[in-house]
């Protein structure tokens, strides 16, 4: 009920209402944004844009996701559109490349006890691009297959393929700190 409220009251350009959402979600979004932008305030510049867009686009909103999740999509894709505005652009891979992998049956994503969040995280942060963002939306961000093949443009194969790349990268440098091999 006050959810609907205060962004009712956001569609007639209440500013006070507009403040109070902002102040809401402003530190979730801006976590959200600097998973893909590392610089601070590179990040705050996605926030604000993703915020900008968000009330201008007030109209577009259905209630059909909460308010919450309608904007962290929103500063997902304006953090993509940053990266890819500064050429570090996402790799597509044609799909006459892509083998399908279906992951059911080795679905697992378990690390030794001994890799560190921040080890894992590291991890991530080395995968290249088109790999790097697959995992982040998929594990981080939950997002699936139908929805990432959305943001980043890029067919549900693709998708599924990078996350299955990139997941036997990640386990594979994980691997070599875990067995002291690289490190």
């Amino acid at each position: 009920m006050f959810q609907s409220n205060i962004v009712e009251k956001c569609r007639q350009n209440d500013r006070k209402a507009q403040l109070q959402l902002y102040n809401q979600y402003c530190n979730g979004m801006y976590s959200v944004a600097k998973r893909f932008i590392k610089h601070d305030a590179e990040a705050e510049d996605v926030v604000q844009d993703a915020f900008i867009k968000a009330f201008s686009k007030l109209h577009q909103y259905n209630a059909e996701v909460t308010f919450g999740a309608w904007l962290k999509r929103i500063v997902v894709n304006t953090s993509i559109d940053a990266l890819k505005s500064k050429k570090q652009r996402l790799v597509e891979l044609e799909d006459v490349h892509l083998k399908v992998v279906d992951t059911r049956d080795d679905d697992k994503w378990l690390v030794d006890d001994a890799v560190s969040i921040d080890e894992i995280k590291e991890a991530i942060n080395q995968l290249s691009d088109k790999y790097r963002y697959v995992v982040m939306l998929y594990l981080i961000e939950g997002y699936d297959h139908q929805e990432i093949s959305e943001i980043l443009n890029i067919s549900e194969v693709a998708s599924r393929t990078q996350l299955y790349r990139g997941k036997l990268q990640l386990q594979n440098m994980l691997k070599h700190k875990k067995d002291g091999t690289r490190y």
